[in-house]
């Protein structure tokens, strides 16, 4: 019966002027012509399309037959793939581009991820081939095609391990292969719009440049914006394995494919990395700046070539590694101060690249006036003590230090002493202590006598480091990491500092740092230790009232007895407490023997 119907609105229109087909005629044709084609009739309605008379027909509504199409030519095992393939090209050649696109699109969307990627894989081609077809709005459609292409890869899974990339798991890898090859033949369209354009430039024909400069312009754009959302998905998100994990990365290729894409539509790469600093231009066209240029999208192109090096070949080597490190602090800022875990390790990554190129002691004390380099350390604490990762913790206090070794004594001063202000984690506030006595160590050794770190510059930082928060309130326990780096800072000094040379100004300081330091200190462990033995003799005395009443009686439910709750764990907990007060004045003990002895000498 659908074949019938099919047949008639075929001849009835083939006696009707072109495109005089009324709203009836198409709806027949679409309705009988795709039920044919589920039904299995695709011999039939091939013979009825390729016939020569029915080919303005076709032209004009020909494509509503795409769905059914699509479908069969999805499912591949269908014993009629080969007449709906053969419909299917056919119609890629004789409909109109613009109806032929639209019905492609509608095709795209999809939602199983096993089904979006055969969908590309099959509908990337004949896209392609119906954009090259267009001249008008040929830049505003690709660009629409882009955007519908890589919403349907974001549906896509991400692969995490090396297996999963290698087997493709996900089609992600095949997915961005077909991708590639699908948006090469616009980039070198534009590619070579751009350089006839400055032929023309060049021969003073700037008449022809301004005429064509339009459409160029509107071509890039898009694939500019193609490139950069690339760049911010799947490229940000993923973990690009090196060659020496796996020799052939699709991703890494692809990855590559769009660093040189954006070198040939004319975007110079260390442009775009170095943005920050190098402020560009006003480009004309219809994108603000950071829309033309997303921040995140530049981050992710910094990793790929300072962490990945990719595009190494085309990225020149002229700038200081300082000057790089500066610019690359805007991106590591970004990407450290999110919550994903992907981005704190690729910030983690791209800061510690930027860092090992610049010389140990080099960074001068005036960058600490450049907001990022503020901004970076309060977003490394974060990861050193928020992080859920214990690798990220861990590698965030490794590039930590690494950022204190390559400033120089004036800029680690300034460092410690801003440090100690903002950190507010007694953790940090120790590892930094921990330095300030490296730093001291170095200095007071022969031949290494600095202005910073001895004499009347190191009184203020050593103010700042033997003082307690709060007083003889100050929560011992809380800040203990704190207090023990202070004390044994302050008992290193006046082991290694001679009273005769006072080189660190601690002895002329020590009245003073007996006041607001060690006499609060041990009031407060006085009064820490107190409390605690009181709850240690209230937590036992429960305990043994609680022995004496189960002893009496025993509680049931049903058959099973329920285990007895003891008070172990809370006893325990008090007995480390107590444990740390001792250890805490062991050592005020063994600095006020040392002071004692010394000052009497």
């Amino acid at each position: 019966m659908a074949l019938e119907h099919f047949s008639d609105v075929v001849q009835r229109c083939q006696a009707l002027p072109d495109y005089s087909y009324t709203t009836e005629d198409h709806d027949v044709f679409t309705i009988a012509g795709r039920t044919c084609i589920e039904e299995g009739n695709s011999a039939q309605v091939l013979s009825i399309v390729l016939d020569e008379k029915n080919q303005d027909i076709v032209r004009c509504m020909g494509w509503n037959l795409l769905p059914p199409l699509i479908q069969v030519l999805l499912r591949k095992e269908d014993k009629n793939v080969s007449q709906c393939l053969a419909v299917f090209n056919h119609l890629l050649q004789t409909c109109t581009p613009k109806e032929l696109l639209i019905g492609l699109l509608e095709q795209l969307e999809q939602d199983d991820p096993d089904t979006i990627a055969e969908s590309l894989h099959l509908l990337l081609g004949p896209l392609q081939k119906v954009l090259l077809r267009l001249d008008k709005r040929k830049a505003s459609s690709l660009g629409m095609t882009l955007s519908s292409v890589l919403d349907q890869v974001a549906k896509l899974p991400l692969p995490h391990t090396k297996e999963q990339e290698e087997d493709d798991v996900f089609s992600l890898c095949r997915s961005c292969t077909d991708l590639i090859h699908f948006v090469r033949p616009f980039v070198c369209e534009a590619q070579q719009n751009t350089l006839n354009n400055k032929a023309q430039y060049e021969s003073a024909n700037k008449m022809a440049v301004e005429h064509d400069r339009g459409k160029e312009d509107e071509l890039r754009t898009e694939l500019l914006k193609f490139c950069m959302k690339t760049l911010s998905h799947p490229l940000l998100e993923v973990q690009l394995k090196t060659p020496d994990i796996l020799a052939e990365s699709p991703l890494r290729n692809f990855a590559t494919e769009i660093l040189n894409a954006l070198s040939a539509i004319g975007e110079s790469l260390p442009s775009l990395v170095y943005q920050p600093l190098l402020k560009r231009k006003q480009v004309p066209g219809f994108l603000e700046e950071e829309v033309r240029y997303p921040k995140e999208s530049l981050a992710s192109l910094a990793h790929l070539v300072f962490v990945h090096h990719l595009a190494a070949d085309i990225f020149p080597s002229v700038f200081s590694p300082v000057f790089g490190l500066r610019c690359n602090m805007e991106h590591i800022c970004l990407l450290l101060s999110r919550a994903e875990e992907y981005r704190i390790q690729k910030g983690l990554e791209l800061y510690e690249k930027s860092l090992v190129r610049v010389e140990d002691g080099s960074l001068p004390a005036d960058l600490l006036e450049i907001k990022t380099f503020l901004t970076v350390p309060q977003n490394l604490v974060k990861v050193m003590t928020m992080c859920p990762r214990h690798d990220l913790r861990t590698r965030g206090l490794k590039v930590f230090q690494l950022s204190i070794d390559k400033f120089n004594t004036e800029a680690k001063y300034n460092f410690f002493q801003y440090m100690l202000k903002t950190s507010n984690h007694s953790g940090v506030e120790g590892y930094v202590i921990k330095n300030i006595k490296k730093q001291i160590d170095f200095a007071l050794q022969p031949d290494n006598s600095n202005t910073w770190f001895e004499g009347v510059h190191l009184l203020p930082l050593l103010r700042k480091v033997l003082s307690l928060p709060d007083g003889p309130e100050t929560d011992l326990l809380q800040y203990l990491d704190r207090i023990m780096e202070s004390l044994n800072l302050l008992r290193y000094l006046v082991i290694r500092d001679k009273v005769t040379e006072n080189q660190t100004g601690v002895w002329t300081e020590l009245y003073k740092i007996e006041d607001t330091f060690l006499k609060p200190l041990r009031v407060g462990v006085n009064m820490s230790r107190a409390h605690y033995e009181r709850e240690l003799h209230n937590t036992m005395e429960t305990k043994k009232s609680k022995a004496k009443e189960e002893s009496m009686l025993s509680v049931t439910v049903g058959d099973e007895k329920l285990p007895n709750m003891t008070s172990e764990s809370q006893i325990q907990a008090l007995h480390s407490a107590l444990h740390t007060f001792d250890m805490i004045e062991s050592v005020l003990v063994r600095i006020e023997e040392l002071t004692e002895v010394k000052e009497n000498l």
